[in-house]
């Protein structure tokens, strides 16, 4: 769930009551670097620190963004280098210890399974961040956002210590052209100590369509062990309406019977398969259940109990919102620089207002969501639609793909209360603006509030959904 949002203590959580608790791994090596930042309030990313199998690396992380009791609020965060097909050393150790961190969390002291959630459209850190993760015994990998083909055989190689590469969408290539990111463990462990053996963890593939689902079962590079099939109505990304793309009067997709995936034909796979999208509720595990699935993925209920990540104010407004019926969700074919459809809750101050949005300089300072491209002369270059315009006009883009893009990036970690601080605004006005998705059914999150109180746990949630 977006950046931070299904952080360690909310996939504990889950994870503590029986469930597969999933972490979300988009930007991690950010939001650990701004926790330290902060001073690491509860010392948790020392306690993860600790148990690095090197720690060599980790000192040299701690040493580069740790702040004794935390930067100043008007000090801006000290930015990480962007990822690019051959990121630095520093940059990768960076991404390995902050994933691991971040499943080691999330798998102390229980007996648990947890998963971890990328983005196949997120290419470039993808390697070193599976690599933390399998560091922790992560259980699971999630992968949607594309078509993750190259996953399965990366997860057996990493698992015997062997490089790997993952092939690289490059804009503007030629069709006998390839770039390749690679990451080897021996590489990377190199003087501070073997190359682990470790435990290869079972690979689900979010998808939206039974034909993706039998492409990945048949064609994929190595075991894929099962499906979350997720419907246009999930938070986040979704995948963009199958045919020519039509909107509604108020600038929305629209999603008819072809966008719905027959699951019978995932069933005749054979793999377990999870539905996603408004299953969230009450009796919607019982449906899900009746026609074959293995159970349900729920994100938007997790989203705004009291262990996620997002901003306690935030969630707070979101319920007091859900009770009087005024919250509303936008799919905005705009709004993400991957170019799907993005879900975005239409709340006043936060990105998704039309004046915060047309006053925010428009800046690329975090760079998940660049598009690698071919320069003419052969190089690699890198692009953002949500950059100002001119800059990627000058890149070879079109003006007309970076209108009415969102900073994604910037937005999402404002939402969990890491945004950058902007030195050109006065006091109180100076941090970057959330950016909060979730699935149609926010709507509903009130439900889970017992009566006399004003937020939800994880266990009020389970209850719920098992009850």
């Amino acid at each position: 769930m977006g950046v931070g949002v299904s952080d360690w203590t909310l996939a504990r959580a889950v994870s503590k009551l029986g469930q597969l608790g999933v972490v979300s791994g988009t930007a991690l090596d950010v939001v650990f670097a701004r926790r330290l930042q902060m001073g690491d309030p509860g010392r948790h990313m020392r306690r993860a620190v600790e148990h690095f199998p090197f720690p060599a690396i980790a000192e040299r992380i701690w040493e580069q963004y740790y702040v004794k009791g935390g930067k100043s609020p008007e000090q801006p965060f000290r930015l990480v280098p962007f990822f690019s097909i051959q990121p630095p050393q520093s940059l990768l150790e960076l991404s390995v210890l902050a994933n691991f961190a971040e499943v080691f969390l999330a798998k102390a002291g229980h007996d648990g399974v947890v998963g971890i959630n990328f983005l196949e459209k997120i290419q470039l850190p993808t390697l070193p961040s599976i690599f933390g993760a399998m560091l922790a015994g992560v259980d699971y990998v999630l992968m949607g956002a594309g078509i993750p083909r190259a996953i399965p055989k990366i997860l057996d190689e990493l698992a015997a210590g062997r490089p790997v590469k993952l092939r690289i969408d490059v804009e503007d290539s030629k069709p006998d052209e390839e770039f390749l990111c690679s990451f080897d463990p021996e590489v990377f462990c190199g003087s501070s100590g073997t190359v682990p053996v470790l435990k290869r963890p079972n690979f689900f593939a979010i998808i939206s369509s039974a034909t993706l689902a039998m492409t990945l079962a048949k064609k994929s590079s190595g075991q894929v062990n099962g499906f979350v099939v997720e419907g246009a109505s999930a938070g986040g990304h979704n995948a963009p309406p199958r045919g020519a793309l039509q909107l509604s009067e108020s600038g929305e997709p629209i999603y008819g019977e072809r966008d719905i995936a027959d699951l019978d034909k995932i069933k005749a796979l054979g793999l377990p398969f999870w539905l996603a999208g408004s299953y969230g509720g009450p009796g919607r595990l019982a449906e899900a259940l009746g026609v074959g699935a293995a159970g349900i993925q729920v994100g938007t209920a997790f989203a705004f109990c009291e262990e996620s990540g997002i901003e306690p104010a935030l969630k707070r407004r979101v319920i007091e919102m859900s009770r009087s019926g005024t919250l509303a969700v936008y799919t905005d074919p705009l709004a993400s620089p991957t170019g799907f459809p993005f879900k975005v809750l239409q709340l006043d101050g936060s990105a998704s207002d039309g004046k915060v949005y047309a006053e925010r300089n428009r800046i690329c300072d975090l760079g998940y969501l660049r598009h690698p491209y071919r320069k003419p002369d052969g190089g690699i270059g890198y692009r953002c639609p949500s950059e100002p315009i001119s800059n990627y006009v000058r890149k070879g883009g079109m003006a007309s793909d970076a209108t009415g893009r969102k900073c994604v990036c910037n937005g999402l970690m404002a939402t969990i209360g890491i945004g950058q601080i902007l030195v050109d605004f006065p006091p109180g006005e100076n941090e970057e603006a959330p950016l909060l998705t979730a699935g149609d059914d926010v709507t509903g999150v009130a439900q889970f509030v017992k009566p006399g109180c004003n937020t939800y746990t994880v266990a009020d949630v389970i209850e719920a959904l098992l009850g």
